[in-house]
């Protein structure tokens, strides 16, 4: 009996680990899950064009300032998330966005746990 080799899709070798699976949906806010005084991330896309990146942050966790050479979108999923650009503070609900442009000072804290998605937008037009 012959063996049959299975060709793997050179679209899913050579994604991110954690990214998602094409042309299935998924609810956002379930890709990550909040721990325990800690961060976590999951990378869901990566292009040359930028990635699309998960985070789960539990109440008092923070990005500390620091700035990109390339803007990035936050987009609020469930919690309390203030982004802070050039030293405002901007707080979100959720389904709210915020772009945090490029070269701009910026941080990200949440006061109560919270999932939001980063996406960074490399390139420009």
């Amino acid at each position: 009996m012959k063996r049959e080799e299975k060709m793997e899709d050179p679209q899913k070798s050579a994604a991110a680990p954690g990214a998602l699976d094409s042309s299935k949906s998924v609810v956002l806010k379930d890709t990550v899950g909040v721990a325990p005084g800690a961060i976590v991330s999951r990378t869901l896309a990566r292009s040359a064009g930028g990635n699309v990146t998960a985070f789960a942050f539990d109440s008092g966790q923070a990005l500390a300032e620091h700035s990109a050479p390339f803007d990035a979108l936050v987009h609020l999923l469930e919690g309390e998330l203030v982004v802070i650009i050039a030293g405002e503070e901007h707080p979100l609900e959720p389904g709210e966005v915020i772009i945090m442009p490029a070269d701009v000072p910026h941080a990200v804290r949440a006061p109560e746990p919270a999932k939001w998605l980063l996406v960074m937008l490399k390139g420009g037009g």
